[in-house]
This record gives structure tokens, sequence and C-alpha cells, in this order.
């Protein structure tokens, strides 16, 4: 296995550390170490692929398997986000539902010899998508700080910090939600003749 596949592992292998950290509010500062982690296993999917087409080191194990650990990671974040009430379950929902379409037909073209590799749209979801879960997870670590006393309790615009986060994290959930589904749909316009061929 090369590095740049290896790296991709690494980004599954991190999982379900961060979602230990994220869901366990025992352990100090577990927001910001959520955020950490979450954001070394993103750093990964920018890695990975960079060093692979550098050192022409792209493989079909690589172009199945990066889409595949991205996915991975930010559903993961998400129904953790669910579960702690910081995103709205139906914008969830979209976005995993849109995974599973996308990724059934990356297996059946598999299943026909053909490796369809992530587009640009959807490296654009993917990044919405991170920006807007560690956006949060510093949101929560900043009221995290002021529920111990350790910040002081401020407004933003007159609001209290704590509104504010919220509705921008709304936002940023809305947006990662948007291009989930634009990159969908260019995904099935741009692959059709390879779902029909597959039939």
């Amino acid at each position: 296995m090369n590095l740049p596949n290896k790296l991709t592992v690494m980004r599954i292998i991190l999982v379900p550390f961060f979602v230990a950290v994220l869901l366990i509010p025992g352990i100090p500062h577990h927001y910001l170490w959520a955020a950490i982690l979450f954001g070394a296993a993103a750093l990964t999917d920018h890695y990975d692929g960079k060093l692979a087409r550098k050192n022409n080191q792209v493989t079909n194990f690589g172009k199945f398997l990066d889409p595949l650990a991205d996915k991975i990671l930010v559903i993961s974040a998400l129904v953790c986000f669910v579960d702690l009430r910081l995103a709205a379950t139906w914008c969830v929902l979209v976005i995993i539902a849109r995974e599973f379409m996308v990724t059934s037909i990356r297996l059946v073209a598999v299943d026909s010899g053909v490796v369809i590799a992530a587009n640009k749209w959807g490296k654009t979801k993917t990044v919405s998508q991170i920006i807007a879960i560690i956006a949060i997870l510093l949101f929560q670590y900043v009221q995290e700080l002021i529920s111990l006393g350790k910040l002081s309790s401020f407004t933003i615009g007159g609001m209290p910090s704590a509104d504010v986060f919220a509705a921008a994290g709304y936002v940023l959930i809305l947006i990662a939600t948007f291009f989930a589904l634009l990159s969908g749909i260019i995904y099935i316009v741009q692959n059709i003749d390879v779902i029909n061929t597959t039939k």
C-alpha cells in the first residue's frame, strides 16, 4: 500500500476516536479536541490526493477509498451533531441520502469494471461540510468555556453569542446541504451513460 492510500486509511481510523471525544463531555475541552481530530483527519484528504498525483501513485483502490473515507468521516460527525442537537435532522438525512445514492452508483460501476473518481463538485461539497463541522465545534468550545466560567459571556450585534453561533451553525449546515444536493445532481448527469450501461 502506497503512502497516499495509507493516509486515506488513517482518516478512517481516526473516526472512532473523534466520535468518542465528541460524545464524552467528561473529557476536558472535548469540543476542541474533537475539532483538532476532525481537522487532522480532513488534512489527510488534502495530502493523500496531492501526493498520489505528484508521485504518480493514483490507484483504483485510492479512487474508490478516498471519497468513501470522506463520507465516513463527515457522516459520523453529522450524526453526532444530530444527537447533540447541533444540526437539523432533515439536513443530515438529505446529505446521507445523497451519499448513499452516489456510493451505490459508484459500486455498480465498479462491478462493471468502471471506477468513477470524485469530481470538483464533490470536493466542493466535502470542503463546505468540513468548514461547517469545524466551525460548529469551535463555536461549541467557546460556549463551553463560557459555561465553565473561563470566558466571560458576550454578545454579537446585541445578541447572545450562543444564539449567534446557533444561527451561524444552521446556515453553514444549510450551505453544506445545498452543495450536497447540487453535486449529487451533477454526479448523476455526468455519469448517466455509466448508469445506463450497467442496467
